[in-house]
């Protein structure tokens, strides 16, 4: 009778974590969720229930994945939390830094745009819609503003996932709380100017198209578009504010 070889059963073991990594970095298998159950598994990966347990050794040996007595086993939380650190505290508290990071969000979300819709698949399109239509029901309801940054952010994270290139989604995924602010800042400062509203209503709809419609370059001129104006229209409102109070203070004087 012949025995297992301890080599082979060891090279299997690396070729089910290279799979389960593959999962993973392709954002089928998301940080903090469960993973499948053994049997559903070992049919995806098509191994047998020793090589699965082995392969999950190594992915645990690495601390890609986490297992909890009657929980089971999810993928674990793969980068530290960025806000904790003392660059993201500073970059996140100093109001200037808020341009520098629509900058940031222009290059990102205009690629992102253009990848989506030249590699979206029906399932991403499927995902975008859900959070686009999420995004217009809260702007048309009594939603609160932190609500309604998060489902913008949403959505057009959902756009970056559909680019399929994980470290771009690593990415923007990392400045969450980073973008959120300037997202908070464009919703706070424009949602409740009706005028601006329609605006920015209108290149959530043109993006959103252009990349269901697997439009690359408008695509990216969309996302790209977005921002920008997004910036030049805060700078006036902050150049408006400034005036106000300059002015304010100038007829403080002559009291």
């Amino acid at each position: 009778m012949r025995k297992d070889n301890p080599e082979v059963r060891v090279k299997i073991a690396d070729v089910v974590a290279e799979r389960m990594e593959s999962l993973i970095v392709d954002g089928v298998l998301k940080p903090g969720q469960a993973l499948p159950s053994e049997r559903r598994l070992m049919v995806k990966l098509g191994v047998s229930r020793s090589a699965l347990r082995e392969g999950l050794k190594v992915l645990r040996a690495h601390g890609i994945i986490e297992t909890e007595q009657g929980r089971g086993s999810f993928v674990a939380a793969l980068t530290t939390q960025p806000a904790l650190t003392p660059m993201m505290h500073l970059l996140g508290s100093q109001p200037r830094t808020l341009y520098d990071i629509f900058e940031v969000r222009e290059l990102l979300e205009a690629e992102s745009a253009r990848l989506a819709a030249l590699r979206g698949t029906q399932a991403d399109f499927a995902l975008i819609t859900r959070r686009y239509e999420e995004m217009v029901a809260a702007n048309q309801s009594e939603v609160g503003e932190s609500a309604r940054a998060r489902l913008d952010y949403a959505f057009h994270l959902a756009i970056c996932e559909a680019s399929h290139n994980p470290v771009l989604v690593h990415t923007l995924s990392s400045l969450t709380d980073l973008l959120l602010s300037s997202v908070f800042a464009s919703v706070n400062n424009l949602y409740h100017r009706e005028a601006e509203k329609r605006v920015i209503d209108r290149q959530h709809a043109r993006l959103y198209k252009a990349v269901i419609g697997k439009q690359p370059a408008p695509a990216r001129r969309a996302a790209s578009t977005h921002i920008a104006s997004t910036i030049a229209r805060l700078r006036e409102i902050e150049a408006e504010e400034q005036r106000l109070v300059r002015a304010a203070l100038r007829l403080k004087g002559w009291e």
